[in-house]
């Protein structure tokens, strides 16, 4: 289903009316942001019986069956569904940063509304994962249905999509600046002027449609000085490194617990069942370690609670948070690695008292240094969070603190881990990609689409002065030779076919790159690695590896050209020229 012609050529041509249809999708994503919040809300109380204004993580005891219970029957449906849906839809879905690095911004609505549906039953049995992976997912997969609609370019749609995240974090945080600049650094992997207009207008607008429909969920106004000492950025970047020590050690933890329930033997159906279980028995501790953890933020900021329990809880909550992914519950770590983030700047506070009272900083301080850093550690996007204490707390010293802090963090993690959370998982499945930026444009320039068909070929057992005859100097650079069976046998380069006296010598005896083929499939990149081992100027081109009939020929010169030429395009795309 297309827009009408008019409205696509105005999108396409006119930069106001993508801004125009940026607001649009803001107020369509805002609506599912409040839904998904409401529904979840809905269901926890149905599930745990709490009442409507309580928060499931909030809670200070729930009854027992119920918390072993329901993450445990809930995890088997989970599965169930999961599996059911595999059988009736044996694709996956990629998700924003994915669609944007690889596939232009091209995001299924179908799969995305199945990831939905999935965070919410997640979320829902009380698993510690939280919804902002639904909500982006929804969001990005409009902008992308939106955008193919009105048949906007590569780029655009690609804009679009970060759009669509950018109103998902602002709806959700109440927070038009995070929303954007989670947008710029982890979805579309830049910032751009031409870009801000329509990211900005789509966060501002899912914020107040969100607010209009009865608010978010995110509410902290955590108390903080006016001022901060110089003396107290010490222990701040010190906790900054601790919360990238932590966040690499819940994405280990995540993939260990993925590794044991494949070397189990499990069904994949039955594992969040078994997961679901384990969380059931922690929240027997505290209800705090269940679902993403808004309520439990709240009172980390509000309640002074004593040091051993602050540890223990960082302690319940990361494990929790590793069982659910690991098992295979659906949703992120974005809220969890808040609330873990302040649970640690609490801990890190307590015990900096405990050693020095004169130099003890206060908990807010702490935790909000924490909140952000861990996240940064694991989602990525410093500047993200930075605003996020700007917005949270109207405070500039705060904020230049959390940005410190982030920058440590994020400093730490790039040296000694070099994933976040989305971009380790990325490389658990064998896909090279660090960030959003665009590289999809670089799998689409294969082989296939850059060698050239015509060329010309011979005979291997041709005798060397026939072929002299057939070949005079400068009727070409280079003839490829074929065997009995119509496959490849080499290359003759015709300068050195004449240099040659031995007239009884066979096309075979002067043949090069016999063993050296592109495939049509193969990317630029791995076309240039290839004529960089063979330390050749063309190689051929070959149907495949085991019946080498040849199908064209590409030259170095004609691949680099193309390279640099997309290069070049890329560039000018994200500098708005």
């Amino acid at each position: 289903m297309h827009a009408p012609q008019v409205l696509r050529a105005l999108v396409r041509t006119d930069e106001i009316w993508l801004v125009v249809l940026a607001a649009f999708l803001g107020c369509a994503t805002g609506c599912c942001v409040w839904l998904m919040t409401e529904t979840t809300q809905l269901v926890h109380q149905t599930l745990f019986g709490i009442s409507p204004g309580e928060r499931l993580s909030a809670m200070k005891w729930l009854p027992p069956v119920p918390s072993v219970l329901v993450p445990c029957l809930g995890g088997l449906a989970l599965g169930l569904v999961t599996l059911g849906i595999g059988r009736l839809r044996n694709r996956r879905t990629v998700d924003p940063i994915e669609a944007n690095a690889l596939f232009g911004g091209r995001m299924s609505l179908t799969g995305s509304l199945i990831v939905v549906l999935q965070t919410i039953m997640s979320n829902g049995v009380g698993a510690s994962v939280g919804l902002e992976a639904g909500y982006t997912q929804i969001g990005s997969a409009i902008g992308s249905r939106w955008g193919h609609a009105f048949r906007v370019r590569r780029n655009d749609l690609r804009l679009l999509v970060g759009c669509g995240a950018a109103a998902a974090i602002a709806g959700a945080f109440n927070a038009p600046l995070t929303g954007s600049f989670y947008a710029f650094e982890l979805i579309i992997g830049t910032y751009t002027l031409a870009a801000f207009a329509p990211v900005a207008v789509a966060a501002l607008v899912s914020q107040a449609v969100v607010n209009a429909l009865g608010g978010g969920v995110f509410d902290i106004t955590p108390a903080v000085p006016a001022h901060i000492e110089p003396l107290d950025y010490i222990p701040i970047l010190a906790l900054g490194m601790l919360c990238a020590l932590l966040g690499i050690s819940i994405m280990r933890g995540v993939t260990i617990t993925e590794d044991l329930f494949r070397r189990s033997g499990v069904p994949i159906w039955m594992r969040p069942s078994i997961g679901g279980l384990a969380i059931g028995l922690l929240a027997l501790v505290t209800p705090s370690v269940l679902s993403s953890g808004h309520g439990a933020l709240g009172q980390t900021f509000t309640h002074h609670d004593p040091l051993r329990w602050v540890v223990l809880l960082v302690a319940l909550k990361a494990t929790a948070s590793a069982i659910s992914i690991g098992s295979g519950f659906r949703g992120g770590l974005f809220f969890a690695s808040l609330f873990l983030g302040a649970l640690l700047g609490k801990a890190f506070a307590g015990a900096l008292a405990l050693v020095s009272t004169a130099h003890a900083i206060p908990q807010e301080v702490c935790a909000l240094v924490g909140m952000s850093g861990l996240a940064v550690a694991i989602i990525g996007g410093p500047l993200t969070m930075g605003f996020l204490a700007l917005e949270a707390t109207g405070s500039l010293p705060m904020t230049v603190a959390v940005l410190a802090a982030c920058v440590v963090s994020s400093l730490t993690v790039r040296r000694t881990f070099g994933y976040s959370f989305a971009t380790w998982r990325f490389h658990l499945r064998g896909e090279a990609i660090r960030s959003a930026v665009d590289i999809g444009w670089m799998r689409n320039l294969t082989v296939g689409r850059m060698m050239r068909r015509e060329m010309r070929t011979v005979r291997a057992d041709t005798p060397l002065s026939a072929f002299k005859r057939d070949f005079p100097l400068g009727a070409t650079q280079r003839v490829i030779a074929l065997d009995e069976g119509d496959r490849y046998a080499g290359i003759v380069l015709l300068p050195e076919a004449h240099a040659d006296a031995d007239d009884d010598h066979k096309v075979r005896d002067i043949v090069h790159y016999a063993d050296t083929v592109l495939l049509p499939q193969m990317t630029i990149k791995e076309a240039v690695a290839m004529f960089e081992n063979a330390e050749s100027d063309a190689l051929v081109v070959v149907d495949n590896t085991n019946d080498r009939h040849v199908i064209g020929l590409l030259t170095e010169q004609y691949a680099l050209r193309r390279y640099s030429d997309e290069l070049d395009r890329r560039r000018r795309e994200l500098s708005g020229e």
